[in-house]
């Protein structure tokens, strides 16, 4: 039996090499927490380490990405949206095991829901029209997040049946729901381009959004540069010596940027071999070295194009344009109706919501303009909380995003805007420096 006891050795080991191997410091840097992560080069590996970070609400301040041979070294500096470091050990003990779990599930908790996913047109009191069909159809939409972007709108909705509050599975109804929603989506107009799909599959929400705008094509339409949002800098430049295509991104910082750029990344499947990511003030500037997943690089015009084109929509679908709205109040049928048909009234649009449900309680979040797509008048916003209930809809401000520090005077100048190429020498240099003496936080 030596030779099954090799073997059981031998798949041990093949397991510790690739399950990505986590380490936490809390000591080594001043202003955040250091998650450092070493694993075998998979693809993805980088997106689910940074999906885990970002699904707790952490603000990434800075990371460094370095890769050797199979292998690579991510360094992420994180705190909480107040800018302060992690000290809640059930959080640290989250972030350690779920990194390290070889084939993460990252579906969040939608077992026992039906998925819903349209594509279409954006209008203005169109996401009125989707809950009406709904709530006549039966369906109790627990969990939902719309997008909206050049003029398109995409929605992942999970419902169950409001009689049963189980899955919707027959197929009659499935068919009733798609040809329903599709007609609304439709409207006079998007006779084509209009898509409903229901899935039983556990996907991750917002990479699935990502996925369904990207195959929209939302990134090719004419560019329409919504309300409050300031449009991304991304430049693009082969390195035909080594091979790469060095991406350089400068915009405005926000929560879950780096998820946004990465996933998109992955999705286009190429791998990232090398990034520094920086923060200043509300400022972020990224940078990328990448290839195809079959290591040969970017060389076509209209590819390095098209990067950038991806790229910039990836980072705006998610701005946070118009007033945020949170809604809190009991959970009920035809709630979600009655709120949106209120804001179409009243002139607003929603361009963004988040909803959730827990414990009976209803937890959303809108984002509206005016029908133009300008800041709603202050005056029609405190009439639709009237309405709505003044205890039930607050106006929300942006969440602290990032720690606010004096500017170093290293981290002055930094830019992307002439898209300079540095070589991979220094770059790999910088990283090595900041892997090896991590204390270092400057």
């Amino acid at each position: 039996m030596e030779w099954q006891a090799c073997l059981d050795e031998y798949q041990k080991l093949i397991i510790r090499m690739s399950t990505p191997r986590v380490v936490i410091d809390n000591a080594a840097c001043t202003t955040a927490t250091i998650v450092k992560v070493d694993s075998a080069r998979r693809h993805g590996t980088l997106l689910d380490a940074v999906q885990v970070l970002t699904d707790l609400n952490l603000s990434i301040q800075k990371a460094y990405i370095s890769s050797d041979g199979q292998w690579f070294m991510d360094v992420f500096h994180v705190t909480d949206l107040n800018g302060n470091k992690l000290t809640d050990e059930s959080v640290i003990s989250y972030i350690e095991q779920s990194i390290e779990t070889t084939y993460p599930d990252r579906s969040r908790g939608f077992n026992g829901l039906t998925a819903l996913e349209l594509t279409g047109t954006d209008r203005v009191g169109l996401l009125s029209e989707v809950f009406a069909v709904l709530a006549d159809l039966q369906c109790n939409v627990v969990d939902a997040k719309v997008w909206t972007h050049n003029g398109r709108i995409a929605s992942l909705i999970y419902v169950k049946d409001c009689n049963s509050g189980s899955p919707i599975e027959d197929s009659q109804q499935i068919d009733r729901i798609k040809a329903r929603l599709r007609n609304v989506l439709r409207g006079d107009n998007d006779i084509r381009s209009a898509k409903t799909s229901v899935s039983m599959a556990l996907t991750h929400t917002e990479r699935r959004l990502h996925q369904m705008m990207f195959a929209d094509c939302d990134y090719e339409r004419k560019h329409v540069l919504q309300c409050g949002v300031d449009s991304p800098v991304v430049n693009v430049q082969n390195w035909t010596e080594r091979g790469y295509l060095v991406v350089n991104v400068q915009c405005k910082d926000r929560t879950k940027l780096l998820f946004d750029v990465v996933c998109t990344l992955t999705d286009m499947l190429y791998v990232v071999f090398h990034a520094s990511i920086n923060t200043s003030g509300d400022k972020a500037y990224l940078e990328f070295y990448i290839r195809h997943t079959d290591g040969t690089p970017i060389s076509s015009e209209p590819e390095r194009h098209r990067v950038i084109q991806c790229l910039q929509a990836a980072i705006e679908r998610r701005a946070s344009e118009g007033i945020r709205l949170e809604l809190c109040t009991s959970d009920r049928q035809g709630l979600l109706t009655d709120v949106t048909r209120t804001f179409r009234e009243n002139g607003l649009n929603v361009t963004r919501a988040e909803i959730s449900t827990a414990m009976s309680v209803a937890m959303n979040v809108f984002y509206v303009t005016d029908v133009t797509g300008s800041r709603a008048d202050p005056e029609i916003i405190e009439s639709v909380r009237h309405k709505i209930g003044l205890g039930n809809l607050k106006v929300k401000e942006l969440p602290f995003r990032y720690h606010q520090m004096a500017e170093r005077p290293e981290e002055q100048g930094i830019g992307v805007g002439g898209a300079v190429l540095v070589s991979l020498g220094s770059l790999v240099r910088k990283n090595l420096y900041n892997l090896g003496l991590i204390k270092s936080c400057s």
